[in-house]
């Protein structure tokens, strides 16, 4: 069985508690929600409770039958995430999940000093991703806007697998751009 292909089989192994498909299934969506969860700027307990708890939720729906379309997967996966989010988030967003610890910073210039190096770095990405090649900016842009794996993959027509191969690409072309306008390519 290909493992990177979310099908019925798959599906099935997933609910009937396969070791294997399991171990795939965590190690696949476990890296898509970190990237997720990285961007959101949480704390990394915060961050890895969350992963956690969305991986666990998915699972149990999946032994429970309540997933029927493996081709909705993604979905699911990202629309459980942003949920937990949600209920992490009402328990108290600022102390609890943001990465300061403080809610006060101890020196204002060292918080206007971070605030200006991630407006500066925000706007590097943006202008290198404006510099990239359509198809490419078009991908980075939609995984910005958080969208769906499913929406993206209908959105440009292609299914799966090859998005997250494109993915991959293109995210590989954004971190050299990146390094080479920051001066850290290496040679």
């Amino acid at each position: 069985m290909d493992l990177d292909t979310f099908d019925a089989a798959y599906l099935a192994k997933l609910s009937s508690g396969d070791s294997a498909t399991e171990q795939h299934f965590a190690r696949y969506f476990g890296e898509l929600l970190l990237i997720m969860l990285r961007a959101r700027q949480l704390r990394r307990d915060t961050i890895n409770d969350i992963r956690q708890e969305t991986l666990l939720r998915v699972l149990k729906a999946a032994r429970a039958g309540e997933i029927r379309d493996p081709r909705c997967l993604r979905g699911y996966v990202h629309s459980v995430c942003k949920n937990v989010i949600r209920e992490f988030g009402r328990a108290d967003w600022r102390t609890n999940l943001r990465s300061d610890d403080c809610p006060e910073p101890a020196d204002e210039r060292a918080d206007s000093e971070r605030e200006l190096v991630t407006r500066q770095m925000q706007e590097l990405v943006r202008e290198v991703i404006a510099g990239m090649p359509t198809k490419d900016r078009k991908l980075l842009t939609a995984v910005l806007q958080e969208k769906s794996s499913a929406d993206i993959c209908r959105e440009f027509g292609i299914d799966g697998n090859y998005l997250r191969v494109k993915m991959h690409r293109a995210r590989e072309k954004l971190r050299q751009a990146i390094e080479r306008r920051m001066g850290t390519a290496k040679p």
